[in-house]
């Protein structure tokens, strides 16, 4: 079975401890090599998980011409930089979320990847590749809950440490980019269309500068949604989806572990009653679907104009935040 030659840009450590070790239990993902802009940390990160080949810079090994598609889980600040320059390089390209620091970054690497139709390039949103979303987008499609009315969800962990990435404003960090991107995602997906109006808050930590709280409405043609993202409170999220006719309830809508058996409750007219998924490793999903995607030359699971459309939304909570009012979405 022929498998995607791929390099990774960076040692970060949702890399190393999750997607890279779910990437190599994949059918179609072969990594090949992994890069730092510290050779001895690429060489121990190599050597950890059994991958052949160890640079010392992002460039070499995007320079590489046996890697055919390289995953992207560095800082915010980088992924735009990054992407293009393997686009240009002519690899296949899978960055984490968000796909970049703001609208106008995604945009650039929308036009960018049209310039090279035979290449691949799609934000990381693994939680989109999990069964449990999945199958509740089936439903809702369905008609199962009647038509959806509102939208709640809830993301947030409580991490002050300021050497972290996340609590770092110049590189991207903040709860927004990292987490409320989440609740913005599966909003728009389950509605399957963009908001018309976004109304925020934001609170920023006085020292940190990060926005550690955030909360907004978004105003869709046909309900609303509301959620809370934050990096200083206790762990949480939820997510909630009310239809017409009923609802549906997830217990662990975004970070499913992977022995984690999911529990959707589903609320109809006929009653209530508790949905059970697979345990699955949603990294592996996205891999392997990417993977094929390259392989078989068929569309991502998730299109640029996806990422830009979630983008749209980050920046107009910001800008509610900025001006103190609601901003519309053209």
């Amino acid at each position: 079975m022929k498998k995607v030659k791929w390099g990774i840009l960076s040692t970060a450590k949702i890399g190393m401890e999750k997607v890279i070790p779910a990437m190599q239990l994949g059918e179609y993902c072969n990594m090949v090599a992994i890069s730092s802009r510290n050779i001895e940390k690429a060489k121990a990160a190599a050597k950890k998980l059994n991958i052949p080949k160890a640079y010392g810079s992002y460039d070499e090994l995007i320079a590489d011409d046996e890697i055919e598609a390289v995953y992207i889980p560095v800082p915010n600040h980088l992924h735009m930089e990054l992407s293009l320059k393997a686009l240009e390089a002519g690899k296949h390209v899978l960055c984490e979320k968000p796909i970049g620091m703001n609208a106008k970054e995604a945009k650039l690497l929308l036009e960018a990847a049209k310039k090279h139709p035979d290449l691949k390039v799609m934000e990381a949103f693994m939680y989109r590749h999990h069964p449990q979303i999945n199958q509740t987008k089936k439903l809702i499609d369905e008609g199962t809950i009647g038509e959806v009315k509102n939208i709640h969800s809830v993301f947030s962990y409580d991490n002050v440490d300021p050497k972290d990435v996340r609590n770092q404003a110049d590189i991207g960090g903040g709860g927004l980019l990292d987490i409320g991107c989440y609740c913005i995602s599966i909003t728009r997906f389950m509605f399957n269309d963009e908001p018309k109006r976004v109304s925020g808050f934001i609170e920023f930590d006085p020292v940190m500068k990060i926005d550690r709280l955030a909360s907004a409405i978004l105003e869709f043609e046909k309900g609303t949604a509301t959620f809370t993202c934050s990096t200083q409170i206790p762990f949480q999220q939820k997510a909630v989806i009310l239809g017409g006719e009923g609802r549906i309830e997830f217990s662990v809508p975004f970070t499913p572990a992977p022995d984690e058996k999911p529990k959707v409750i589903l609320q109809t007219n006929d009653g209530i009653k508790e949905l059970h998924y697979d345990a699955c490793n949603h990294y592996t999903l996205q891999g392997d679907l990417f993977s094929r995607a390259i392989l078989e030359n068929t569309k991502v699971y998730t299109p640029l104009e996806d990422a830009m459309a979630n983008m749209e939304v980050i920046d107009a909570v910001f800008e509610c935040a900025r001006t103190g009012s609601s901003v519309d979405i053209l």
